[in-house]
């Protein structure tokens, strides 16, 4: 199918689920893929403690992480994919091909780019309802042991990761105090009536440094305008993500990237399309998707 100039038939951004289940496709279909990764293979799935809502009788991410690595060696031996260490800074799209920046200068071509670049950890320093003193950082939840968690523990936050936590950890005794904003409501649903969460629904949190002591002082103001302090010496965070978007990529409102609204040559995959997609199952099959869309696309061109 490739004819020069391209690198490859397609391109993909990003080796986690969505990124993988890209190629495997495109391998099925002969195309030459090159899928372009920063990082490890499998991504965030490597702090994933347990899975229950994928099907494949996976228990924990690092083991999904292991078989996606092992799906990219196949199809690598087959000779339909290779993988390149590299950062991807910027996607273009034109009539003919679609081109790849790379960080260390380089510029990849193919006929198709998909991008399943994901998202980044937002840090209290990133969130609005949360004001906080310059360098303020805490240990995200996911990465928590439950024996190393002291009483009260306070989470800044209601993101999913919420729940995946609370499955890792069934025996954990500790309640974990979830102070969260409006915007988490519809992700707090998923844990409700835990007995080992207490919520707190606020409008703004305002954290600065104990007095005395280690720890810190939490200033709450509830949805109705109520403050109420809590002296806090374990504080985790679990603040949500902000999307990984590359330059040239058509970007939303909340700074997602909808797939409908980029250059045909380039295809939207992963948990970069919807803070409401963020979900394994759906990635993958969105990988999927995506290559499936741009290569009917090319075919129909054609014919």
């Amino acid at each position: 199918m490739s004819t020069p100039p391209y690198d490859a038939d397609l391109l993909v951004v990003g080796a986690g689920p969505a990124g993988v289940a890209a190629a495997v496709m495109a391998a099925s279909l002969n195309l030459r893929t090159v899928v372009v990764e920063a990082g490890q293979v499998g991504g965030k799935l490597h702090d994933i403690g347990a899975l229950e809502n994928l099907p494949g009788n996976w228990s924990t991410g690092p083991e999904l992480a292991e078989a996606l690595a092992a799906d990219l060696d196949r199809i690598e031996h087959a000779g339909w994919c290779s993988v390149t260490n590299g950062r991807a800074t910027g996607v273009t799209g034109y009539d003919d091909r679609a081109e790849l920046a790379l960080e260390d200068g380089r510029v990849l071509t193919a006929q198709t780019v998909v991008v399943a670049s994901g998202v980044a950890v937002l840090t209290p320093l990133d969130a609005a309802w949360i004001s906080a003193p310059a360098g303020f950082s805490v240990p995200p939840l996911w990465r928590a042991k439950s024996g190393d968690l002291a009483e009260p523990t306070y989470v800044l936050g209601g993101d999913r990761p919420l729940g995946t936590w609370l499955r890792s950890h069934p025996t954990s005794s500790t309640t974990l105090h979830v102070l969260y904003p409006p915007g988490d409501d519809y992700k707090i649903t998923e844990i409700s009536g835990n007995p080992r969460i207490r919520l707190v629904p606020v409008s703004h949190l305002a954290v600065s440094p104990l007095a005395h002591g280690t720890g810190w002082s939490l200033e709450v103001q509830d949805r109705k305008g109520t403050r109420k302090s809590y002296a806090a010496t374990a504080v985790l965070g679990n603040i949500g993500n902000k999307p990984a978007a590359l330059l040239g990529l058509t970007v939303g409102k909340d700074g997602y990237c909808p797939p409908t609204q980029q250059h045909p040559r380039v295809r939207i995959a992963g948990d970069l399309r919807s803070a409401q997609y963020q979900r394994i199952a759906t990635a993958q099959g969105s990988g999927a998707e995506a290559v499936l869309a741009g290569y009917y696309s090319t075919v129909l061109q054609r014919t």
